[in-house]
């Protein structure tokens, strides 16, 4: 399963005008489930600005403090991950730069795993939403309004059904909101199985 797993504002968005992202900071409680999430992933694929954003989780020692944080570099690190640049000539750690067209990564990095696999930067995702190949939508809905800069959302020119398979909140402020794709001959009730995040 492909799943898209951001930080949003309370009104959509992922970063600022100035591309900004310090309001998703997470609490203790949230950064562990997050680490959980990602320790069950087969795989990611990412832009080259989440990834360049992320890289210092493999090279800085400095933030291998003691408990949570440590546990969340050692997974990361041992994350295969698939980056999409124009720029860059090559990327370090378990990271390899993408050699073909999204669709075709796509389906090489979810046929390399049994686990689930995520997708990651906003223009990445945007072109994998308009080709319809993510199934599942995990937002992280901080209670602040940003009111202009990076949209979880690309524009659609058409409806996108989905189904709301779990939601929890963390420590009274963050709400973890879960949607599965609802695609054709698919119903509300066998798309979203156990809905494991309800809380």
């Amino acid at each position: 399963m492909l799943v898209y797993s951001m930080g949003v504002s309370a009104d959509g968005f992922i970063a600022d005008e100035q591309g900004g992202f310090d309001f998703t900071a997470p609490g203790d409680e949230q950064f562990r489930f997050q680490v959980a999430q990602i320790g069950r992933l087969g795989g990611y694929l990412m832009g080259r600005k989440l990834y360049q954003t992320m890289r210092v989780w493999e090279t800085d020692g400095s933030l291998r403090t003691p408990g949570v944080a440590t546990v969340f570099a050692d997974t990361w690190a041992a994350l295969p991950k698939v980056v999409f640049s124009r720029t860059l000539a090559s990327v370090d750690g378990n990271a390899r730069l993408a050699t073909g067209p999204v669709q075709d990564e796509i389906a090489a990095a979810l046929a390399s795993t049994r686990g689930d696999v995520s997708i990651g930067g906003a223009d990445l995702a945007a072109e994998a939403i308009h080709l319809d190949l993510i199934d599942e939508y995990r937002l992280f809905r901080y209670p602040v309004v940003i009111g202009n800069g990076t949209r979880y959302w690309p524009p659609l020119e058409h409806r996108m059904p989905l189904t709301l398979v779990g939601t929890r909140t963390f420590g009274g402020r963050v709400v973890y909101e879960e949607y599965r794709r609802l695609r054709y001959g698919v119903t509300p009730d066998s798309a979203a199985g156990p809905a494991q995040a309800s809380r």
